[in-house]
Order: structure tokens, then C-alpha cells, then sequence
């Protein structure tokens, strides 16, 4: 099942991604997040009376530009690993990792898979990090095995927009990377059921590939870092895990005139996952 969250007028609602692309609203639900905090009875009681609606036919058309906001609107925790991908580490002169790199975003931080993303006045330095998402669902304490892998919600894209600049100042990265509104997450959740592992992720700058592998390359998995994050702390329902970024990002390129070639103005940042649809954001 495909889940998002739209916008609609001054509110939000959860919605259900038919495969027609139409919408199905999930009634008493704000968003993807309260929709994995609810009961197996009020899920299951929305999912009823979604199908009843769309029996009647009345289901929302496909969304259009900025209908949709990210799924999650106000997570509790956003960790995201560095660090994860082996093509990624050898282009930064990096060792294999023993444990996860950690540094964490803010609800603030997010914003929506068509939205606007500013070059900031503060550092132009903007970089693009395309990312598999895990979307917690039931969450929990120092899980293990089948119960890591049952906590987890679905997974959605993201893309880890840093600013390499403020990133840099000092060895502790989240100066660059939880900077207001520039990190989208969505275009939905797809649970764990139609996800298929090892899908195929990229990231693209006015239609150039930048960024292409396996989301099986992962130095640790998603059920690996559930393990993990939930020895430090309880995962709640609709935290989010960003799992790192492939090889391919601008820091590790120069140009013909040996410049790194940051996002700027008027590019189209795109970014897909095999199976879970693609963001479209335009920077200004």
C-alpha cells in the first residue's frame, strides 16, 4: 500500500495512493505519521471506509505540483546515517565504518517531494544526497531480528540537500545538514510488503544522472540500523531513518574549470527510487 499526505487548503489529510494514481482519503488521519500512531482498529475501521468510498467512485484525481506534503509532517526523531553507501565512502577518503555514523534533522528540516528549496544567502554550497528512507511503524526498544524488521512502517525517498559550507565549519556535520525546509521526504510511504530490496536509487540535475546504484549496497541495512538506533533510543510511529547517500554527490566532482558543480537557481533536482516514485524539487 502507498500512503502521502495531501495538502488541502490551510489542512492536511492521510491519503491512500491507488494505482491509478488517484487519492483515497483515510478519514481522522492528519497525516502518514498519526495514521502509523493510530490502532489496528481505527486503521482498519479508515480502510473500510475508504473502500467504501471508493465504491462510489469520488476518490481525488492524481495529485498535481505541491499537492502533496511530506508524509510525515512532524516526526518525533529524524536520524540519518553518513557514511553508509561503499561507493560514497571510497569518494571521500573514508574507511569502512564499524558502526553507524549518526547526525540527526528536525521536523523543521523537512519539506514537500515538489516543493522549492532555497540557496540560502548564508552558503551556496548546496548539495544533493539522495537517500532511502525507512519510515518507523510500530517502533519500539532495543529490537532484535523479526522484531526490528516488523517495526518498520515503509520506506519513502529523501534527499539529504546539505550545505557543504556550514557542514565543513567543524568536524560535527547537522550545521549542514538541518537547515530549515531542505530535506523533501515522499512523494509517499510504501509499505515494507511492495518494497523490494535492492532497488535501484538516483539522483538527477536537469535531467543528467548524478547519482545511480543498489539500494542493496548499504553498509547496513535497514534492519540493521533499527537494531542499532533503537538501542539508544525508543522509535516512535512516524520517525524517520534516512540510510546515507550513494557515490556521485558534487562535493566529490570538479568541473572542467575545477570548480564543484553546487545546485544552483533555476536547476531541477530530482530523485527516485525504484518503487517508490520520484521527487521533483526546483531550487531558487
Amino acid at each position: 500500500m502507498k500512503l502521502a499526505t495531501a495538502r488541502t487548503g490551510a489542512s492536511t489529510t492521510a491519503v491512500r495512493v491507488n494505482d491509478d494514481a488517484t487519492l483515497t482519503p483515510l478519514p481522522g488521519f492528519a497525516d502518514v505519521g498519526a495514521w502509523f500512531a493510530a490502532g489496528d482498529a481505527e486503521r482498519a475501521e479508515a480502510l473500510r471506509v475508504a473502500d467504501a468510498a471508493d465504491a462510489g467512485n469520488p476518490a481525488l484525481p492524481a495529485p498535481s505540483h505541491g499537492e502533496l506534503a511530506q508524509p510525515v509532517l512532524r516526526p518525533a526523531k529524524v536520524i540519518c546515517v553518513g557514511l553508509n553507501y561503499r561507493n560514497h565512502i571510497e569518494e571521500t577518503g573514508n574507511e569502512i565504518p564499524e558502526y553507524p555514523t549518526l547526525f540527526t534533522k528536525y521536523a523543521l528540516s523537512l519539506t514537500g517531494p515538489q516543493d522549492e528549496i532555497q540557496v540560502p544567502p548564508e552558503d551556496h554550497r548546496l548539495d544533493w544526497e539522495g537517500e532511502l528512507t525507512v519510515v518507523i511503524g510500530s517502533g519500539g526498544r532495543r529490537l532484535r531480528g523479526d522484531a526490528a524488521r516488523a517495526a518498520i512502517g515503509g520506506y519513502a525517498i529523501a534527499n539529504d540537500v546539505s550545505m557543504r559550507g556550514y557542514q565543513g565549519r567543524t568536524s560535527q556535520w547537522s550545521a549542514g545538514k538541518a537547515w530549515e525546509a531542505s530535506t523533501p521526504v515522499g512523494p509517499w510511504v510504501v509499505t515494507p510488503d511492495e518494497f523490494v530490496p535492492g532497488a535501484r536509487i538516483e539522483t538527477l540535475v536537469n535531467g543528467e544522472v548524478m547519482q545511480s546504484d543498489s539500494t542493496g549496497d548499504l553498509v547496513f541495512d535497514a534492519v540493521a540500523l533499527v537494531e542499532y538506533l533503537s538501542d539508544i533510543i525508543t522509535l516512535e510511529p512516524g520517525d524517520l531513518v534516512l540510510t546515507g547517500t550513494p557515490g556521485g554527490v558534487a562535493l566529490g566532482r570538479r568541473g572542467e574549470d575545477g570548480r564543484r558543480p553546487w545546485l544552483r537557481a533555476g536547476d531541477e533536482l530530482v530523485t527516485r527510487i525504484e518503487g517508490l516514485g520520484e521527487q521533483r524539487n526546483r531550487i531558487v
